[in-house]
């Protein structure tokens, strides 16, 4: 069953960069729609969890979960743990790594049983039920060692990896023995020992027979050339890390090539030959901007630093050192994200290795009972007693640990409730006085005219009381023309009125979440005229110019309104606080000025929003989407308005970008899909 899904997997990837990738997945959903049982319905989502396994990550964890339920409902035991390794391996790709060792752990004990092996609903040729549950026993051991290695716990990586080596000997399964080999690699890589490094990788490089293993041949390769260069061994190193740049351009496998050009960069440097080394440093360069690895770009600008150095260029060594820097503190601040997402991980692995104490020690008690007999009885209830009593005081410590970790996690909960209910208090604060000053100039023109008419009315009445002779048809027949011109004025305004509240109470509706054809300038020219009549509510004194250049030719696109509406406002909202911060700064010699423009580019819609402020600090720049950063002063901003409306539009498949210039002002970009 796992060997299926390596092979499935490695037809999913290729079909990723073909150009058929959408029509296949469109397909799979609706073979999902139309799966006449739940049999059907489990074949289906493997190939949908297969599919989203490394491009979307919490979408294989979605889909995985419903073939878990209908495992679940029809007693297949190894399904389960297949879809507890999907779900896994999708929440270490998220970060989540306290769920992901919650799921691997539940597998775990399903692979374990042996009476998981009694319900199997499908077995490929030659397949035994014993080997099927040993091969998904083994499937998980190595994404348990992948769970430790992200947390770097070396120890219980080895033991995982291990075990996973020892399973796939033991039932010739080659291709997963070769995955537990280059992990072996690269753990001991890291330990520093080359001699067992070189064993494990020399290991895994005769494994590589199949379509799917020949895959990773160039990643092996320079895991090879590496240990080598680190054994100061460069012409083996050199051969190696040249097989390995060969390998990874005719599988494409942009990773290992950036690595395999750094690496032999780095040896050139070594050798004396800057040159090629500055040409290798270059290559490996241009692969990482494009993948975008933070430490593939680390290396690299290391590996030109290095270069340049040598050939005493030192302008360029202190340039690209600088840049190295950047990406090490980039790396750094990941870091401690994860730090701060993964609370508790450390405590949730105390916790189940002082469960396998236990379990190890119960086992030895009932050892020494079956030895002993009735001989030992008195040492055995000794032992008994000393357990229990460590186990209490153990259960002690831990309630208490757990206690205090509820506590703080229920304090953040609050925290951030009340601070996320803060966010939309102070939207509904500014929606609410525009829309009050947009509607109060149509009601001043209903009671205006209402109050002339009441009096053109007394008027015409006065007029025809008077006798015959006296009355003034002609002044009569102006009054009455008069009221019906008023009357028509307040109709207008009227209307008028109603078809703001209308509207308005069209953007108040709760999301629904679902996209609509939406007209995109329509909406950023309705909250700039909201965000601006807010801010001139709450505060008389404000003003600022307002530009616009909306592109017509984009039409209308598929998006959630009310969510990219909030987006909207709260870029011109921030907008606004800039130039009025400025303002109050400067004097009148400042002129406050906001551009809010659209433009369609390449397929995708721009929405930009401009300031004429003072500009984002660089210090603080990579830190803006941060939930909760703000640098308003305290009581004037929660830190969640750039932080949400980064989620929305990542949610509709876009990008925010910002340009700032300091003292000058800022310009935030939202693209979106042009479909």
């Amino acid at each position: 069953m796992i060997k299926r899904f390596l092979y499935i997997f490695l037809f999913l990837f290729l079909f990723i960069h073909s150009k058929t990738q959408q029509s296949y997945i469109d397909s799979l959903q609706h073979e999902l729609k139309i799966a006449q049982n739940d049999t059907a319905k489990i074949t289906v989502l493997i190939a949908i969890s297969q599919y989203y396994g490394e491009t979307k990550p919490d979408s294989s964890v979605y889909f995985a979960q419903q073939r878990l339920t209908i495992a679940r409902k029809l007693d297949l035991p190894l399904d389960e743990v297949d879809a507890l390794i999907y779900m896994g391996y999708g929440l270490v790709n998220l970060g989540n790594y306290p769920l992901a060792l919650q799921y691997l752990v539940e597998a775990l004990k399903i692979a374990e049983d042996p009476g998981s092996e009694k319900n199997i609903r499908q077995l490929s040729a030659n397949e035994t039920p014993v080997k099927a549950r040993l091969t998904a026993l083994a499937s998980v051991h190595l994404q348990l060692g992948n769970v430790y290695r992200a947390t770097g716990n070396i120890e219980r990586q080895l033991y995982h990896f291990k075990q996973c080596e020892k399973i796939t000997t033991e039932i010739k399964d080659m291709s997963l023995l070769s995955f537990a080999h280059i992990q072996l690699g690269l753990t001991y890589i890291s330990e520093g020992k080359l001699d067992s490094a070189l064993y494990f990788e020399l290991r895994a490089l005769e494994h590589r027979a199949d379509d799917y293993t020949k895959f990773y041949r160039g990643k092996i390769l320079n895991s090879i050339g590496l240990i080598y260069y680190k054994k100061s061994n460069y012409k083996l190193s050199r051969q190696y890390l040249t097989d390995a740049i060969r390998e990874s351009q005719g599988q494409n496998m942009l990773q290992p090539l950036g690595d395999a050009y750094v690496n032999v960069a780095n040896l050139l440097g070594k050798t004396g030959d800057n040159d090629s080394s500055l040409w290798y440093a270059k290559k490996g360069l241009e692969i990482f901007q494009t993948t975008g690895s933070l430490y593939g770009l680390k290396d690299a600008y290391t590996a030109l630093s290095e270069a340049y150095k040598i050939s005493n260029n030192i302008d360029s060594a202190f340039l690209y050192q600088g840049l190295a820097m950047v990406a090490k503190d980039s790396l750094n601040n990941t870091e401690k994200v994860k730090q701060f997402q993964n609370i508790g991980f450390n405590e949730q692995i105390r916790q189940r290795e002082l469960e396998q104490e236990k379990i190890q020690i119960q086992n030895k008690i009932r050892t020494y009972v079956l030895l002993a007999g009735i001989a030992v009885f008195i040492l055995i209830t000794f032992l008994l007693f000393r357990n229990n009593r460590h186990r209490k005081k153990a259960n002690i410590i831990l309630g208490k640990q757990k206690a205090e970790l509820q506590a703080t996690l229920l304090d953040l909960k609050n925290t951030q409730s009340q601070l996320i209910q803060s966010e939309k208090m102070a939207s509904l604060g500014e929606l609410t006085a525009g829309i009050a000053h947009e509607i109060q100039n149509p009601l001043n023109f209903v009671n205006n005219f209402s109050d002339v008419n009441a009096e053109l009315i007394e008027e015409l009445n006065t007029e025809r009381l008077k006798p015959n002779p006296e009355r003034n048809e002609q002044l009569e027949n102006e009054i009455l023309n008069d009221i019906k011109e008023n009357e028509q004025k307040i109709n207008h305004h009227g209307k008028r009125a109603d078809a703001i509240v209308k509207n308005m109470l069209q953007h108040s509706r709760a999301s629904s979440g679902k996209k609509e054809p939406t007209g995109i300038n329509a909406l950023a020219e309705e909250y700039l005229r909201l965000s601006y009549h807010g801010l001139r509510a709450k505060d008389k004194s404000f003003n600022a110019s307002m530009k616009t250049d909306f592109d017509e030719s984009i039409g209308k696109i598929n998006i959630v309104p009310q969510d990219i509406g909030r987006v909207i406002l709260n870029l011109i909202n921030n907008a606004f606080y800039a130039v009025d911060e400025k303002k109050k700064q400067i004097g009148d010699s400042y002129e406050p000025t906001v551009s809010v423009n659209t433009k369609k580019i390449n397929g995708k819609i721009e929405i930009s929003v401009k300031d004429n402020g003072s500009g984002i600090p660089k210090k603080v720049l990579d830190k803006i989407f941060q939930p909760f950063f703000t640098t308003k002063p305290t009581g004037q901003g929660t830190g969640l308005g750039l932080s949400l409306s980064y989620d929305i539009v990542k949610a509709h498949g876009g990008e925010v970008k910002v340009e700032t210039n300091e003292g000058e002002g800022s310009e935030f970009i939202i693209q979106l899909p042009g479909n």
